[in-house]
Parts: C-alpha cells; structure tokens; sequence
C-alpha cells in the first residue's frame, strides 16, 4: 500500500516529524495555504486541518504554497521510483532527469510507448498532477538553486531552468514560494562556491553508509573520466546538452556536490544522476529490515546500516564498462576503460585537474578499429556489436528504459551473460532485486558465512532476500 493511501498513517508521521517520509507525500495544511514535508518543525497542524498528497505538483495545484522553513519541494525523492519497473515508475525517473522540459509530453510518452493522453491518464491517477505540473515543480527547483548560488542574471536563470519564458519563471517562482526572484536572491547567505560552478547539498535518507558506498565506486574510478582521493570523488559528466564535471563529497547529514556545467540547462539532469548513482531515494530502514531479518545476513547489515546499491550517471558507459569487466579484476577492468578513453574520449574544452576527457560514445567505440581493442576476440567482438546497437537506438540503457525488453535485447547479442546483463539492470536501471549467483564474489561472501556458495545454493538462499537482493549482494560484496 502506497503511504498516501493511508492519511492515519502519514498524520502520524507529521506527529513524530519522521524524516523517513520526506518525499513520500507532502501535507497540505488548509488554515495557511502551505504545505510541508513531513519532518517539517513548525508546530504539529491539527488533524482536522491537514490533507496529503502524494507531490508537491499536486498540492501547488490545488493552490498551496511550499513552506519557506522546511522547503518540502527539496526532499529526498520517493523511493519508489527507484524499485518500480511499471511505466508510471520509468517516466517519473525520466521526468526527474528532465526529458519533460527538452522534449515535451510528447516526447516522454513517444520514449515509453504510450500515448500522450494515456501517460497523462497514468501518472495523473497515481501523483494527483500530470508530467507538466511535476516538470514544472522541478523548473522551480532548479530556478531557485541558480538564483541562491549563482550571479546569472534571472534572464538566463529563466531558461536554464527550463521556462518558455521569463514572465512564466517570475510568476512559477512568485507562486511556488510567495516570494520575488529579486527577494530570493537577496535574503541568501553567502555561497562557497568558485566561478562557473554551483554546489548543491544532497538530501538523503538516514541511515547512510557513506564509507562503503565512495570507496566502490572510487576503487572503480577510471583514469581520465573519474578521480577518487579517498574522500572527494569527482567525474565527468555528458549531459543532454553538453558536458560537466562533478565533485562529490559526504557530510554530516547530506552529500556535497559542487558542478561544473558547459550548459546550466544540464543542472536538473546533472543533480538527479549524482542522486542515481549514489542511491540517495533509497529507503534504507526498509531494506535493513528485510535484509536484518536473516540470522547469516544480520551481522553485515548491522556492521553496515544504511549500505547503498549504486546506480550510475550514464547507462552506455555502464554497459560498455561492464563488458570490459568480464572475466577481470577491478584494476584490470580499469586498465581496459583508461585505454579506451584515451583512444576515443574526448577531450574536455576545460580540463578539471585529472579530469581530462568526457568517456567514448557508443558511436565512436563502434567506428574504432578493432586491433586497437587490445582484448581477447570474443570479447572484443561482444563489445563492437553492444556499442553498434545502442549507436543505432536499438537498445535503449536510460532511467526510463523497460527492465525486461533491455534484458531480453542484452541476451541475444553474442558475448553478452546473465551476470553482464544483471550488473548492468542493477547499476544503469538501479534494480534493487537483482542477484548474480555465480559471482566469484558471491561464492566466496556465502561461504565466509557458513552457507553453500554454490550458484544453486546462492540462488536458494538469496530468495528470502527479495526484493532487495542488490543490496544484499552489496553486503556480500562489501565484507570482502
């Protein structure tokens, strides 16, 4: 049952002011016209006075203001679009990463495979608001960020932002938060941050296993795209319209995250991939719940609460780079990816220290001489045919992609296995279910626990994990 279905429940979580919530509903409360997350520390609404809904989008639209103390329209995303695989579930990843704002409803209906009037339909039942509305609260967002820690003139914050005009932007910005753009930009404190950049602090659910989550993706860095001093990771992004680098790093309550972007219309999609790759939607009580259950398992996840599944920033680098993996350890995995970046990356116009270049297309792997590929042949070939079909659209790897179609197409191209398939849904589609059984890993995580590290007995064992095997073959990775 969705919170929202509950009002009981979700006044509850108001009572307690259970940060767990924030971004599973938002309360609306009639005697104000605001509206807030539900760990928001104004005093407790009465009952009587309060409705829920299930996005800021639909509040605003009943004609709700967001609360200047708690910022509601900031949380957490809800996680559940990060477990979801139905069409509501992909096209809220894809609204998240702004296709709405570069390609209409239109556009987001024609990539899922619905009609424009079904998808509004859809998601209209489910979040009280269609994709436009949900668009629009994420425009407000990213205004407001520009406007807070930038010194853009509110012209180009307008249209980075997304608007279709600087009249829609004062006036979304006057609506949304009762406020002028000019008074928003003045009331601010002042902002780190250094010339062409803006630093963003993170939200995330607590628990937050922090250490585990930066040091796997860190040791997997790739020389050239990605940097990892054993606090700071930093990376190249490609982006829609052009490319960025990022730096991230954790902190107390949050993750900061300070960008670099060759086009500020980027910021939305660049801000929601960190979110992605770092699993900050998780709902992290409810997989320890699960997971703690397991007398073999308990020890791990009370050594690690709060132990990320991390997803990526780019399906087609992941894809590729899970290719290169096979059969090879981490290092050797880098090795591979560094020698292709440096054969067909390209260059950034401003490199970032160690950041040089952007990682290779699809497009161009496909074009490349395969005696450059310096890889055994099957292997070589099973990655000139997966780099050839997602240059030509015919496999899609996004945040919005069918779980099952992108699995089904993996499996027939040569070269391509169950656990090359199940790496790429659990890291580029960040499936929170997925088990790899004859994982090295695997075998030698169970065994250490006493249990049949078998990919029969791995398999057996890994059912009463559901449905957050990712993140239980994360601990089993993680105790290694």
């Amino acid at each position: 049952m969705r919170v929202i279905d509950d009002p009981e429940q979700c006044y509850r979580a108001v009572a307690s002011r259970d940060s767990r919530f924030d971004g599973w509903f938002v309360t609306a409360v009639r005697t104000t016209g605001i509206y807030c997350r539900p760990s928001c520390p104004a005093i407790t609404p009465k009952r009587t006075n309060v409705s829920f809904f299930a996005s800021a989008a639909a509040a605003q639209r009943d004609g709700y203001r967001a609360c200047k103390r708690c910022r509601p329209n900031a949380t957490p995303g809800s996680p559940e679009w990060n477990t979801r695989a139905d069409v509501v579930g992909r096209a809220m990843r894809l609204i998240a990463d702004g296709v709405v704002d570069r390609d209409g409803v239109h556009g987001l209906a024609a990539q899922l495979g619905y009609s424009d009037r079904q998808l509004n339909r859809l998601i209209t039942a489910e979040m009280g608001a269609g994709p436009n509305a949900l668009a629009r609260v994420q425009r407000a967002q990213t205004a407001r960020l520009l406007i807070e820690t930038t010194e853009m003139s509110f012209t180009d914050v307008a249209f980075a932002a997304g608007f279709a005009s600087v009249r829609q932007f004062n006036d979304t910005v006057r609506e949304i938060f009762a406020v002028s753009p000019s008074e928003m930009r003045s009331r601010r404190g002042r902002q780190p941050v250094g010339p062409g950049s803006v630093t963003v602090q993170l939200l995330r659910r607590e628990p937050f296993d922090a250490e585990s989550i930066f040091h796997f993706i860190g040791e997997r860095a790739v020389p050239g795209v990605e940097s990892w001093d054993g606090t700071t990771y930093s990376r190249v992004l490609t982006l829609p319209y052009g490319h960025g680098v990022v730096a991230l790093e954790p902190l107390a309550s949050s993750v900061r995250c300070e960008l670099r972007l060759d086009d500020w219309r980027d910021l939305q999609a660049a801000v929601q991939r960190c979110r992605r790759l770092l699993d900050l939607d998780a709902d992290p009580v409810a997989v320890d719940a699960v997971l703690g259950v397991d007398p073999a398992l308990a020890p791990l996840v009370a050594a690690r609460p709060g132990l990320r599944s991390p997803a990526h920033v780019d399906g087609t680098e992941l894809a590729v780079r899970a290719v290169l993996g096979q059969q090879v350890s981490v290092a050797g995995a880098r090795t591979h990816a560094a020698r292709l970046v440096q054969a067909a990356g390209e260059p950034l116009r401003h490199p970032v220290g160690e950041l040089t270049h952007a990682f290779p297309t699809a497009g161009a792997i496909a074009a490349m001489d395969p005696d450059q590929l310096a890889m055994p042949r099957l292997r070589r070939a099973a990655l000139l045919d997966l780099c050839t079909s997602l240059a030509n659209g015919d496999i899609v790897i996004d945040a919005g992609a069918d779980r099952d179609h992108m699995s089904q197409r993996l499996l027939a191209l040569p070269g391509i296995g169950p656990w090359t398939v199940s790496y790429i849904a659990m890291r580029a589609l960040g499936d929170p279910d997925v088990f790899m059984p004859t994982d090295l890993g695997v075998r030698h995580g169970l065994e250490r626990l006493g249990l049949d590290g078998s990919p029969k007995g791995a398999a057996l064992a890994a059912e009463s994990w559901r449905p957050w095997r990712s993140y239980a073959l994360h601990h089993l990775w993680a105790q290694l």
